[in-house]
């Protein structure tokens, strides 16, 4: 698995459309969210304006997955959480093609996701999970990731779990 950095430039029109597969391979999981109107049938524009909207916050990095020249996966990260009082970078999205759930792609992106923060020197990385998404809540913690709060989200006031996992050198 290959993982880049979605590029600055404006999103092409065949990468907008491996995108938009990735996520419309999701409509479970965006029904839980309510992040699209139509889970069912996500629009390119859809996509394009939920990553536009990701790239707003400061120290956003959205990280592409590729395997055998395939868009696997995507993983939205977080340098620093609003929050002054939180120390630990954030994974905000990491998202698998549907399809490919359970092959161990999700768990190789989480884990490159981590190295990437071990290496920045980060000491530790936290998540929140939806209430209502216990299979995320289940993946995770399978990952050595722990449950240190419940609270609400900001953008959407969602009841949420926080979790965190201390990045111990390999």
């Amino acid at each position: 698995m290959i993982l880049d950095p979605l590029p600055m430039a404006p999103l092409g029109d065949s990468l907008l459309a491996e995108l938009t597969a990735l996520y419309a391979s999701h409509h479970e999981f965006h029904t839980l969210t309510g992040d699209f109107p139509d889970p069912k049938d996500i629009r390119p524009e859809q996509v394009a304006a939920a990553l536009a909207e990701e790239r707003e916050q400061p120290g956003t990095e959205i990280l592409l997955a590729r395997s055998f020249g395939r868009l696997i996966g995507i993983a939205v990260t977080l340098a620093h959480h609003p929050d002054p009082a939180d120390p630990d970078p954030w994974i905000g999205l990491l998202m698998v093609d549907a399809t490919l759930q359970g092959q161990g792609h999700g768990r190789r992106l989480a884990t490159l996701v981590e190295d990437r923060f071990r290496q920045a020197g980060r000491t530790a990385v936290r998540l929140a999970v939806l209430a209502n998404n216990p299979k995320a809540l289940a993946f995770w913690t399978a990952l050595g990731y722990a449950t240190i709060d419940d609270r609400r989200d900001r953008r959407l006031n969602r009841p949420c779990a926080v979790l965190r996992k201390p990045l111990v050198a390999p």
